[in-house]
């Protein structure tokens, strides 16, 4: 998919399918946003502000507060597509949360997936 299609999209169908993937595997909303809280520096209260003020996917990781500088530690692929591959930061860091929603719904510990 054409990145700039991926920036454009709905960050509130986007949270909504990331929270989707993570529930179904028993873990909680809290947990997600405690991801995202970690990776871009969000609170919770934010996120929920931006999911409905409805910002596109591409702003809402522009726009985020501090991204942690650990995330360059995230090492694996997504949709087979190895992170440190990935030349655009901007879909780089948008994988890096793909990866982390990933290993939340695999079970992973959180101290793990904060690295």
């Amino acid at each position: 998919m054409d990145n700039e299609k991926v920036y454009a999209m709905s960050l509130a169908k986007l949270y909504s399918c990331l929270v989707n993937k993570a529930t179904r595997k028993g873990r909680t909303e809290a947990e997600v946003k405690e991801v995202m809280e970690w990776l871009m520096g969000y609170s919770p209260e934010e996120i929920d502000r931006l999911v409905q003020e409805d910002i596109s996917y591409g702003d809402f990781f522009r726009k985020a507060p501090m991204m942690n500088p650990r995330r360059k530690m995230i090492t694996g692929s997504i949709c087979g597509i190895k992170l440190d591959s990935i030349e655009d930061p901007l879909m780089q860091d948008i994988r890096y949360l793909d990866k982390l929603i990933d290993e939340l719904a695999k079970g992973k510990s959180m101290e793990k997936i904060k690295r």
